[in-house]
């Protein structure tokens, strides 16, 4: 009598190259339904080494492609923190990282990790260094990603440095997480606040208009105001409609593209009461941690500070370390440098100046981030609670000015007949 169950590790196919993915099914030597995907060169060379293991295959077909475009989520910035800390682990019990990688691989359920990890473990197979096999991957793998990898491996510690690097992705994405919840609120509010006023203005207010016809009588001034604006945006709805997106679409463009209107943007940012300090304290807790982390990797100290410039977050911080890694290179200290661009706290000089005396600068950089990170923790948690209030008023006199202009004339009248 057959069993049916999933094979925990499909057939194993060394490949130098990116391969078809296969689905196949089969019994092995007790008549076990046995069926997995495995990448092979064609289905003949997987039916081999299906047999070479004991199973008999009986069904081997390529893995059809999905109806809308390529299946599975997009890699994120977590996925990779999540795979670095599963081959760093994996790494450290023993097992080697073309054997951990393949055990990721057939664990992960996004297809589109599943085939960044195989292609990563063919170059590793074909005998590419790690580093080497990221660098075909600069999306997923970014410059620090890849320049601490090879550090590690020139130092032979790269399951820590695997390890390490997954411990910092998460705290960075941490904070980014934080930033875009300050970020997002207030911008979610006003964008349901400019929904609801566009609904009453076109649907309810046009309504109340023709009760008014009625009452042969002079309208209030801010009604008269309200009604000619929803006559204004019943007639030209589409191109409001069209100047909002068409904002909206110019502003990521030009901040995508124009680096000097991305510098204008970041520079408004740092000036704005409460979100600024939130993002100039983000900046400088990315700075440390990520010098932290490469310094520690042993990446020299000048190509450290040229990998971090660009992890800041922030255009000023950005040109900031650049100017820092340059007065670095012809000799300065960290600290002294640091307080030429004029942009970091003495607390974060302070600190960096003693770490180098002691000979600790990623333990004294790894304290300032953490430092750093709580304050932002502290300041988002405090603007939720400082927004929320003056939210509601916002509402109130968008959506409560519009009830009160439609009333008022009901009242008025109610007030000459009585």
């Amino acid at each position: 009598m057959s069993a049916t169950r999933t094979a925990t590790k499909p057939a194993t196919v060394r490949r130098t190259d990116a391969m078809p993915l296969f689905v196949w099914q089969g019994a092995d030597k007790r008549g076990k339904i046995m069926k997995g995907e495995t990448p092979a060169k064609n289905a003949n060379s997987l039916r081999a080494e299906l047999r070479k293991q004991g199973i008999t295959p009986k069904v081997v077909k390529p893995k059809g492609k999905p109806l809308f475009g390529a299946a599975g989520k997009r890699i994120t910035p977590l996925d990779i923190a999540i795979f670095s800390r599963q081959i760093a682990t994996m790494m450290k019990s023993g097992v080697p990282i073309v054997g951990a990688m393949e055990i990721i691989a057939n664990g992960n359920k996004n297809p589109r990790m599943v085939t960044l990890v195989n292609a990563v473990r063919a170059d590793v197979e074909s005998g590419s260094s790690l580093y080497e096999a990221l660098c075909k991957h600069p999306v997923q793998f970014d410059e620090l990603y890849r320049n601490l990898v090879r550090a590690g491996e020139a130092a032979g510690v790269l399951e820590t440095v695997l390890d390490t690097v997954a411990t910092y992705k998460e705290n960075i994405e941490a904070l980014k997480g934080k930033i875009k919840k300050a970020m997002f609120y207030p911008a979610m509010v006003m964008a349901v606040a400019m929904i609801v006023s566009s609904i009453l203005l076109v649907f309810v207010v046009p309504q109340f208009e023709e009760v008014f016809k009625g009452f042969g009588a002079d309208l209030p001034a801010f009604t008269k105001m309200i009604v000619a604006l929803s006559r204004f945006m019943v007639a030209w709805w589409f191109v409001v409609l069209l100047i909002v997106v068409g904002t909206i679409v110019a502003f990521i463009m030009a901040k995508n593209r124009s680096v000097a209107f991305a510098r204008l943007l970041d520079r408004l940012i740092l000036k704005l009461p409460v979100i600024g300090q939130i993002m100039h304290n983000s900046a400088i807790a990315r700075f440390s941690r990520t010098l932290a982390v490469t310094f520690k990797a042993g990446v020299p100290l000048v190509e450290a500070l040229d990998t971090v410039a660009g992890a800041t977050g922030n255009v000023l911080y950005e040109d900031a370390v650049r100017n820092i890694r340059d007065d670095v290179a012809v000799g300065y200290p960290v600290n002294v440098a640091m307080k030429q661009v004029n942009l970091f706290p003495h607390m974060v000089t302070q600190m960096t100046a003693i770490g180098e005396e002691a000979g600790a600068l990623d333990a004294m950089l790894f304290k300032v981030a953490e430092f750093y990170e709580q304050e932002v923790n502290n300041a988002v948690d405090a603007l939720a609670s400082l927004l929320e209030p003056l939210i509601m008023v916002f509402l109130g006199v968008i959506v409560g000015g519009m009830v009160i202009a439609m009333y008022l004339p009901i009242f008025k009248l109610a007030a000459a007949v009585g």
